[in-house]
């Protein structure tokens, strides 16, 4: 690795650490010049040879990115009582599973789906926000439809277990 401060192509690696839940590697290095001696770090990352592809409603396609998911979660959360390490959960969830369900291209609604289906289950203010941009909205019934669904929508009570599995609730009516 060459040094960020002597340019010289000499130096030892003094610590490792995995960062990013796992998806790289901080290393912590030292210079041996002897005229320098300093440390500096160094991230190392698997490379993305195959690009996700996103189609959107137009039709088009653009690299998949997450920063955009960031972003549009971080807006509808805006001053919500979220803790940064629940939405830091959300993002890797919703990355995890899209790249593990799809191989070269997504479609761009199966993305909003899954964060919406996310964030109602963490903040219900937050997912009004999210879904009144994802869904487009045109009438103020449609909004408060979707309020009246969250009012009926079953809720998990702390400490106590569920009454209803997740994988047969489909099949009742």
């Amino acid at each position: 690795m060459i040094c960020p401060f002597c340019n010289t192509n000499d130096d030892k690696v003094i610590d490792s650490r995995l960062t990013d839940s796992g998806h790289a590697v901080r290393r912590r290095r030292q210079c041996l010049n002897e005229a320098c001696g300093k440390r500096f770090t160094t991230y190392e990352r698997v490379e993305e040879t195959t690009r996700l592809m996103v189609i959107k409603r137009d039709g088009s396609r653009i690299p998949f990115d997450t920063r955009k998911i960031r972003a549009g979660v971080q807006a509808a959360c805006g001053k919500r009582p979220i803790p940064e390490d629940a939405k830091q959960r959300l993002f890797e969830q919703v990355e995890d599973d899209i790249f593990r369900t799809f191989d070269r291209e997504v479609p761009s609604g199966e993305i909003g789906s899954r964060v919406a289906t996310l964030l109602r289950d963490l903040d219900e203010i937050a997912y009004l926000r999210f879904a009144s941009e994802y869904y487009a909205y045109h009438a103020l019934d449609e909004f408060i439809d979707e309020v009246r669904q969250l009012r009926l929508r079953p809720r998990d009570v702390p400490k106590q277990g569920q009454l209803f599995d997740a994988e047969n609730a489909a099949d009742r009516p």
